[in-house]
C-alpha cells in the first residue's frame, strides 16, 4: 500500500457504527414518550419481518485494562451480579409494555462489556432465560458474547451454548507479554488456545478475535509474532482495531505515556504488517477493521450484499430495531437513537422508578436518514447509488465535491449516479464516509473523540 496515501489520509474520524455519530447527537434527546413511539413503530415493522436485536452491556471487570475505551465498573465484589441482572430484566419488562400483546421475536443477542464472563455461568443463564421467557427465538437467530481469555471457563462456554449461543468474540488484543503487562491484560496464549479449541469442541460455529494495533510497546516484529499465532489458531473472523489514545476521556490510559506508543511511522508499519499477513493467510477484508475467512457468514453476507453495521459492529443480519439494555447501552430504531445512563447507580434509580434510563439520544431528520443510508452502504458494500429522489439531498452533492481529492488519488470512482470505493480505497473507507458526514463538517467536537485511520 502507498505509504504516502496512508500518511495523507491518517486523520481522526468516527468508526461509523451510527450516523449521526454520538458526539453530534441533538443536545436535547427524545423524550421517553417519544422514544416509546419510535421504538413501537420500529418494532411493528422489524418484529414481523426479521425479528429484533438485543445488546446487553455488562460493565463489570475485576481489573482495569488500561487501553480500554469502554464503559466499565471495576470491582471484585460479585454480589453485584444479581442486582444488575434484575435491573436489566426490569428494563426489558418496560419494553414489553411498549410492544403490547405481540411477542417479540429475538433474532440477535450480543453480550458486551466490560467483561460478560465476570458473571457466573448460572447468572448468565438466568439473564438469557429471563430475556427469552416471553419471547420467540427466530429460526436463524445469532447469539454472541465477548470473552476475556483470563476468566472465561469451560462452564461459561457450556452454559451459554445451552441457551443458544453459537458465536464467541475473544479479546486477544496482542500475544506479546510485555504489551499485555503494560495494558494490564492478564491472559496467556495457552488460555486463548484452550478457549478457541473448547468452544469449537462444544459446537460454537464462529470464533472472532479482537486484535489492537498501536498499543504501547508494540513493534513490527511483535505484531508479526502475534499474527502468526493468530493464524495458527485460525479464528473465523478477526477485528483488527486501531488503538485510540484518549487519556483526557479515559484516565486509565495515563498509566503509560505517548513516548511508550509507536510513532505514526511505526504504527503504520505495524498495521501494514498485520494486514498483509492476514490477507496472505486467507483472510478477506470485508469492511473497516474486519477480516474473515471465506467459510464465515460475515464474508458470505458481504458477498451477497447482506452485510450490516450497527453499534455491535459488522453483522450478517439486519433488524430495524436494536434494543440496548444495561448501563450505557445504545438503542437504534433506524429513525432514532437513545443511550442509557452510563453510571450504574443512576441506571438503577431510573429503572426502579419505572422509567427507561435514557440520558441522551437523537431523532434522525430526513437528511440524516439519506446520509445514513449512503454511509451504511459504503461501510458494508464499498459503493452507493442515488438514482431515486429519496436518496438525494444537498449534502450528497457537497460530499461528492469533498471526494475530489480521493477521486484524484484513485481511492474512489464516481459516475453519474454511483460511487464505488476502489480496491486501494478500501483501507480508506472511513475517509470516504467522512465526506458524507454533514455534522462533522458543520461542527467539530469540543475535543478529539476519534481514533486515527491508522
Amino acid at each position: 500500500m502507498d505509504k504516502d496515501l496512508l500518511f495523507k489520509y491518517n486523520t481522526p474520524g468516527p468508526r461509523y457504527t451510527s450516523y449521526p455519530t454520538v458526539p453530534y447527537w441533538q443536545k436535547t434527546p427524545p423524550t421517553e414518550q417519544n422514544w416509546k413511539k419510535l421504538s413501537k413503530e420500529a418494532f411493528t415493522i422489524s418484529n414481523e419481518k426479521e425479528g429484533i436485536s438485543l445488546y446487553v452491556h455488562l460493565p463489570f471487570c475485576e481489573s482495569l485494562c488500561t487501553y480500554c475505551g469502554c464503559n466499565t465498573r471495576i470491582t471484585i465484589n460479585h454480589k453485584v451480579e444479581e442486582t444488575y441482572i434484575n435491573a436489566v430484566l426490569k428494563e426489558w419488562e418496560l419494553y414489553f409494555s411498549i410492544f403490547g400483546e405481540t411477542k417479540p421475536v429475538i433474532r440477535e443477542i450480543h453480550l458486551g462489556g466490560g467483561t460478560p464472563t465476570f458473571f457466573s455461568p448460572e447468572n448468565l443463564t438466568k439473564l438469557i432465560e429471563g430475556l427469552l421467557k416471553n419471547a420467540d427465538v427466530h429460526p436463524k437467530a445469532q447469539f454472541s458474547f465477548e470473552a476475556h481469555p483470563g476468566n472465561t471457563t469451560d462452564e461459561h462456554l457450556q452454559a451459554l451454548f445451552n441457551v443458544g449461543f453459537r458465536r464467541i468474540s475473544i479479546g486477544v488484543q496482542d500475544f506479546n507479554l510485555l504489551v499485555l503487562a503494560v495494558i494490564n491484560r492478564q491472559q496467556t496464549y495457552e488460555q486463548v488456545s484452550h478457549l478457541t479449541k473448547k468452544a469449537r469442541e462444544i459446537g460454537y460455529t464462529s470464533v472472532n478475535y479482537d486484535i489492537v494495533y498501536g498499543l504501547p510497546m508494540q513493534k513490527v516484529c511483535t505484531m508479526m509474532e502475534t499474527i502468526m499465532r493468530v493464524v495458527q489458531l485460525r479464528p473465523d473472523r478477526i477485528a483488527f482495531y486501531s488503538y485510540a489514545h484518549i487519556p483526557w476521556i479515559k484516565p486509565g490510559q495515563r498509566k503509560y505515556t505517548e513516548s511508550d506508543l509507536p510513532d505514526p511511522d511505526k504504527k503504520m508499519a505495524i498495521y501494514e504488517t498485520g494486514r498483509n499477513a492476514l490477507e496472505l493467510s486467507g483472510y478477506h477484508d470485508i469492511g473497516m477493521d474486519h477480516f474473515s475467512l471465506e467459510t464465515d457468514e460475515l464474508f458470505k453476507a458481504q458477498q451477497d450484499g447482506r452485510l450490516h453495521r450497527n453499534f455491535m459492529g459488522y453483522t450478517d443480519t439486519h433488524t430495524q430495531l436494536l434494543i440496548g439494555l444495561g448501563a450505557s447501552s445504545i438503542s437504534d430504531s433506524w429513525t432514532g437513537y437513545v443511550q442509557n445512563e452510563k453510571n450504574v447507580e443512576a441506571y438503577y434509580e431510573k429503572i426502579n422508578a419505572g422509567h427507561l434510563p435514557i440520558i441522551k439520544g437523537h431523532e434522525l431528520t430526513k437528511e440524516d436518514l439519506i446520509l445514513r443510508k449512503h454511509i451504511l452502504r459504503i461501510m458494508t458494500q464499498f459503493e452507493t447509488t442515488w438514482r431515486n429522489a429519496d436518496e438525494v439531498c444537498d449534502d450528497l452533492y457537497k460530499a461528492l465535491e469533498r471526494l475530489s481529492e480521493l477521486q484524484f488519488d484513485e481511492l474512489v470512482e464516481i459516475e453519474t449516479y454511483r460511487l464505488r470505493v476502489t480496491p486501494t480505497g478500501k483501507a480508506f473507507v472511513r475517509n470516504v464516509c467522512m465526506a458524507f458526514d454533514a455534522k462533522l463538517w458543520a461542527e467539530s467536537p469540543a475535543s478529539n473523540q476519534f481514533s486515527q485511520t491508522v
